[in-house]
């Protein structure tokens, strides 16, 4: 009965730092500036539930709870340096807690965490981990893989970042439109990170990545309220819009991958391909293209692709050079490579994959090989490169799809 408890103890203290991570530690950093700070005292804070819970039973607000922990252990922290701003801080968080009300004692101010991991004093490859990280929770492992670089050098980037903002003292708030403006892109890029991170998991298997395609939609039109008139705003929005509509139709009845061209269109959510054919257009007309309303555009053509029966290869080979001008990101050249094949330029398509550095581990570098091998009439390499995919794949579903001769598929045209 005692083991019992504690693991529903646990299960609820982990519940409420999956759903409230972000939120709480916005509020906790907010005062002090210090990221690290404030993730100890969570952690603390968790551990105590951990500890309590099963004793006591699980408070009515376990996320009020938390803050309340999280908040007297930076004030005790802070009473200990002993240094009068670091107790400025303490005094201001007890404060806080005294005049908190009980049913909601915090308001949501991921938006500002996000914009002070965006300062021009970050360097720019730590701006969007480090959202990632404080604003959504993951792990350091989690976000290293997604930026293909190692643990140990994810881990290090981001101590940087979080020093960096305490010792900079940088306010923790929601610039003005114009300021927000020159910031933006690193918020837009992490936003679609945390949504890209989430989407891979079609198989719902990790549990910390559970609910996060909806926090980052929701993170979108949080800044689309900031910045109503920003055109990649709204292209972000439509392109994550595009995907998620598709959700339903991506495995089928039995759990196995269904690839797009295959996909049953009544399964897509109409309401989504709606508002994000209507994102783009408003998008558009502020003739200002960027990286998301072009990713965006992709979506769009693949989406008009399905409904119609038609082809637009060439369409979506410019497409893809366009994106790739914006953002030659490993896997955008990776699409990009497919996009000329599939367009008939085989031998243009190879010589764009193989140009690529470094993309030896990257699963969807040999799924794409498979596939342009094949188109090339080199059945021998599309063979090999598609088990070499199949082997870097951690969905099964995915394997089978590979080793089955997947690659081999010719969508219909009308």
């Amino acid at each position: 009965m005692v083991n019992d408890a504690r693991r529903i103890a646990a299960h609820h203290a982990e519940l409420a730092a999956r759903d409230s991570y972000g939120r709480l530690l916005s509020i906790l950093a907010a005062r002090t500036g210090d990221i690290a700070g404030a993730e100890d005292a969570l952690a603390e804070a968790l551990a105590a539930a951990v500890a309590q819970w099963p004793r006591d039973g699980a408070p009515a607000n376990p996320i009020a709870w938390l803050l309340t922990v999280a908040r007297r252990s930076i004030g005790h922290a802070a009473g200990r340096r002993r240094t009068a701003e670091a107790a400025a801080g303490a005094v201001r968080l007890l404060q806080d807690e005294r005049e908190a009300a009980v049913e909601a004692p915090f308001g949501d101010q991921r938006l500002a965490l996000m914009f002070v991991c965006a300062h021009p004093a970050i360097e720019i490859e730590a701006q969007a981990p480090l959202m990632l990280q404080t604003v959504l929770g993951l792990d350091a492992a989690r976000i290293a893989a997604s930026f293909l670089v190692s643990s140990a050098t994810m881990g290090q980037r981001l101590v940087r970042a979080k020093r960096k903002i305490r010792d900079a003292g940088i306010a923790f708030a929601i610039p003005e439109p114009a300021e927000a403006r020159t910031r933006i892109g690193g918020v837009l890029a992490a936003v679609y990170a945390a949504y890209g991170t989430a989407w891979e998991d079609v198989t719902g298997a990790d549990d910390k990545l559970a609910g996060l395609t909806s926090e980052a939609i929701w993170l979108a039109r949080l800044l689309g309220d900031l910045l109503p008139d920003d055109p990649e705003v709204m292209g972000l929005l439509s392109l994550m819009l595009h995907c998620e509509s598709r959700r339903a139709a991506r495995r089928d009845a039995d759990g196995r991958y269904v690839p797009l061209h295959r996909q049953d269109t009544a399964r897509w959510s109409r309401e989504m391909v709606r508002e994000a054919e209507a994102l783009l257009r408003r998008a558009s007309q502020h003739a200002q293209p960027g990286r998301f309303q072009t990713e965006a555009a992709i979506q769009s053509l693949h989406a008009h692709q399905r409904l119609t029966g038609e082809r637009f290869t060439a369409p979506l080979a410019g497409l893809y050079d366009m994106l790739a001008s914006f953002a030659p990101t490993t896997g955008v050249l990776v699409a990009r490579a497919v996009a000329h094949a599939e367009n008939g330029d085989h031998a243009a398509g190879l010589a764009q994959l193989y140009a690529i550095a470094g993309a030896g581990a990257y699963q969807p570098w040999w799924a794409a090989q498979a596939r342009i091998c094949w188109l090339a009439g080199d059945e021998g390499a599309a063979e090999r490169a598609a088990q070499t995919a199949a082997g870097l794949s951690n969905d099964p579903s995915v394997r089978r799809f590979l080793l089955d001769g997947g690659f081999r598929e010719v969508p219909a045209a009308s």
